[in-house]
């Protein structure tokens, strides 16, 4: 009796043209129980006359994208998702600027792109699987932090569910930067002097001033300290962000920004030496995700990180209204940022996340 070739599962690997894609490439075309596609995706960037690019899908990246799928062996696709990136993502951060908060773009990206239309797209093509770079773990309907702690991304990610953890695979998340450098080489991969870019994509030459600033109206307003005294004119409450200290134009100082009067339109700083202004032991959150796809039983301790790179921290979390949760922190923490995401953990496991309002 002849053996039944078993059917590969297929897996759609979203390749940027970067060494983490690639890598994940390889070790899911090595295992020999996947039908490895890659899949290069074109998001939005600003057009003009210098030929500016959106650096997650530059010429370039395309290039190395290909060449890679070339060596690997595998069939490569090109997936245009710039009306979509444009809509979701880009007038969606130019839309918090003009509320006065600070969005994080890359946590909109994973949801509604990465995890959301090539998830869909991939789904429609008979694939099972998406596989990214993220530097990230699943493991039985839970998500971790990857193993590198330098270059985990988990944070994120805190918008993913059950539907997207059951379908997504993350190959590096078991390693380290380092080790996936040496997997290149082994692989022959053509990495060796490609500089790494933490910026947001779409925003040239990382100027998110200049970017904003030829999309919102500036409408200048007054400067005022914490007891309300003018001290100043700021330039468009849109050019600053809170714990901001370079930028602002007074004598002095040096003084932060430690809050916006969107009424007023107003400024509000405090100088070095009332820098307690800055500080904040409680945070409302809304929009909150529980990866679990359940609610648990609140109040609840946890490990809470307000940014990326951000140190976790201790704090409470509990129910403020159908809508809204507060946390409370063991220790005050420095510029609370609305706009921003703030995620759970337990220990190395996500478990949820909310943005900060």
């Amino acid at each position: 009796m002849k053996n039944k070739k078993i059917k590969k599962q297929k897996v759609i690997i979203a390749m940027s043209g970067g060494v983490d894609s690639s890598v994940a490439a390889a070790l899911l075309k090595k295992e020999g129980k996947y039908d490895v596609v890659g899949v290069f995706m074109k998001f939005w960037h600003e057009a003009d006359d210098k030929g500016g690019f959106n650096r997650c899908c530059s010429p370039e990246s395309e290039t190395r994208a290909r060449l890679v799928a070339k060596i690997l062996k595998i069939p490569f696709y090109v997936f245009n998702f710039e009306k979509e990136f444009k809509k979701r993502i880009v007038d969606k951060f130019l839309k918090g600027y003009k509320e006065g908060i600070t969005p994080n773009p890359c946590v909109d990206c994973n949801k509604e792109i990465k995890f959301g239309l090539l998830l869909e797209k991939a789904m429609s093509l008979g694939a099972t699987y998406v596989a990214t770079g993220h530097y990230a773990r699943v493991k039985e309907g839970k998500l971790f932090k990857g193993e590198d702690e330098e270059k985990d991304q988990s944070y994120f990610l805190w918008q993913l569910g059950q539907k997207q953890l059951k379908r997504v695979l993350f190959p590096v998340g078991n390693m380290t930067k380092p080790e996936t450098r040496k997997l290149a080489e082994k692989f022959k991969l053509p990495f060796k002097k490609i500089p790494e870019s933490m910026e947001i994509c779409f925003v040239p030459d990382a100027n998110v001033g200049e970017f904003l600033k030829k999309r919102i109206k500036a409408n200048k307003g007054e400067i005022v300290d914490a007891e309300g005294k003018i001290i100043g004119e700021h330039q468009g409450l849109f050019l600053y962000t809170i714990g901001q200290r370079k930028g602002i134009e007074l004598s002095g100082g040096p003084y932060y920004v430690v809050g916006k009067d969107i009424k007023k339109n107003a400024l509000i700083v405090a100088s070095i030496l009332k820098d307690s202004a800055l500080w904040s032991k409680t945070l409302i959150a809304k929009n909150v995700n529980w990866i679990s796809g359940k609610e648990p039983k609140l109040p609840l301790k946890i490990l809470a990180q307000i940014r990326y790179h951000h140190p976790v921290v201790p704090a409470t979390i509990s129910k403020l209204n159908t809508t809204h949760y507060k946390l409370t922190f063991t220790k005050s923490q420095r510029a609370v940022t609305p706009g921003q995401s703030v995620v759970f953990y337990h220990g190395q496991e996500l478990v949820g996340g909310g943005i900060i309002c």
